[in-house]
């Protein structure tokens, strides 16, 4: 919201007075006070990493001198007419069942009165009822399920939901925004949800899935070994710490003389060492078995890969017999002798006629009377230029020096270079 709207008392005075009853009485001021006030909330929305809206929560933002703008219910609704927000009752109702066991006070009841009074006739939604604002919802989505699979949780396909809340507090501002998140993920069939002993767990779907398949007996057992896991891990680092106290505490009791009491020290260091030899042994029993559970999934998969190409392999081969292989190659050796003969053929030349040696000759003659054309080159010399007449016309020889030196040379090199 710029400052110059902000601190205009008669502009904001407009904005903040109520809509006419209908769109139709005075358009233009419909249509200003809409443009003003829909970005808006969704601009708070985003600076509160928050998914959803009410009225009550947008009259304490946009407070302005102790008043409130009068309108905003009808933005709210106005936006939810246009696609842009959905009741929160309405957007859970599509979700799975389970989810109303998570939060019945905010997704079922309210709704619930709030759909009563509407058949009524009563004024639009009460300030408790929230909207979602379904573009934010799926950008939230697509946010929270890009920071699961670059977490440590990644390898785990169930997660408990107070797990995946610490993970993604830095992109939902609270609980709700993160449940409603999870409504879309699941709307999307991204996401699974479950509860196990009053546990929320939440199951996500594993890259190369199209979609998550429901919550099972299988992935309750491994979220429960996993849970141990994590319970021995905890309770092992307790316990060596207290060892380590006892043991102290022997050592300064035996200073003091207080032998009996350094026994009964060391007994209880003894005990916390034994009692964590069994925790992890116990430990290394869940691990293992988780271990082999991985392996069963590994092996699960290349067992579907083997079943995938061998189905692959069958449809490839099944117009394909040994006999027709034994044809093809039969006719294609056929077809080799065939252009072998014909090669052997070509290669045997091709006998010329009388009629081209006739006309060879007549070729042959005519060259014949071209070189008469030519004068003849006499074997002797003219006898101007016999004896020692021949060596005086010659050119003299040059008496320049031949061991020409380094120097020279190089000068050579370089007035070449230039």
């Amino acid at each position: 919201m710029s400052s110059a709207d902000w601190d205009d008392d008669e502009r904001m005075n407009f904005l903040f007075s109520d809509f006419k009853e209908t769109r139709d009485v005075n358009t233009m001021d419909w249509d200003s006070k809409m443009e003003f006030w829909a970005p808006r909330v969704l601009q708070s929305c985003r600076e509160r990493r928050s998914v959803s809206v009410n009225v009550r929560e947008l009259n304490e933002i946009f407070r302005r001198k102790e008043t409130s703008p009068l309108g905003l219910p009808t933005v709210l609704d106005a936006m939810a007419r246009r696609g842009e927000l959905q009741r929160e009752s309405e957007f859970a109702a599509k979700a799975d069942c389970g989810w109303l066991w998570w939060g019945v006070g905010v997704l079922l009841v309210k709704p619930l009165k709030w759909t009563f009074s509407s058949v009524l006739g009563a004024s639009p939604a009460p300030s408790e009822e929230s909207f979602v604002v379904l573009q934010l919802a799926k950008e939230k989505a697509a946010e929270v399920l890009r920071i699961y699979r670059s977490s440590e949780f990644a390898s785990r396909s169930v997660i408990s939901f107070e797990e995946l809340r610490a993970v993604s507090s830095g992109a939902c501002a609270d609980e709700s925004a993160l449940r409603t998140t999870l409504l879309q993920l699941q709307r999307d069939k991204q996401v699974a949800v479950s509860l196990h002993e009053g546990e929320k767990i939440v199951k996500f779907c594993q890259p190369g899935q199209a979609r998550v398949s429901s919550v099972t007996d299988v992935d309750i057992g491994i979220y429960q070994l996993r849970r141990s896991e994590k319970l021995l891990e905890e309770r092992l680092e307790k316990l060596g710490p207290e060892a380590d106290k006892c043991r102290e505490e022997a050592r300064v009791l035996l200073r003091e003389g207080k032998k009996t009491q350094a026994l009964r020290c060391l007994r209880g260091r003894k005990r916390l060492e034994k009692r964590a030899d069994g925790l992890f042994g116990q430990l290394e029993s869940i691990r293992g078995i988780l271990d082999r559970v991985a392996q069963s999934q590994t092996d699960k998969t290349v067992l579907q890969a083997y079943r995938a190409g061998m189905a692959g392999l069958r449809l490839s081969l099944e117009d394909v017999t040994v006999e027709g292989a034994e044809s093809i190659v039969e006719q294609i050796q056929e077809l080799c002798d065939k252009q072998d003969e014909v090669n052997q053929a070509i290669s045997g030349g091709v006998t010329s006629s009388a009629a081209d040696d006739d006309e060879l000759e007549e070729e042959l003659n005519s060259l014949l009377d071209e070189s008469k054309m030519y004068p003849e080159v006499p074997n002797e010399l003219p006898p101007s230029l016999a004896g020692d007449d021949l060596l005086d016309s010659l050119p003299a020889v040059p008496q320049t020096d031949l061991n020409v030196g380094t120097e020279q040379l190089e000068e050579e090199l370089r007035q070449l270079m230039l």
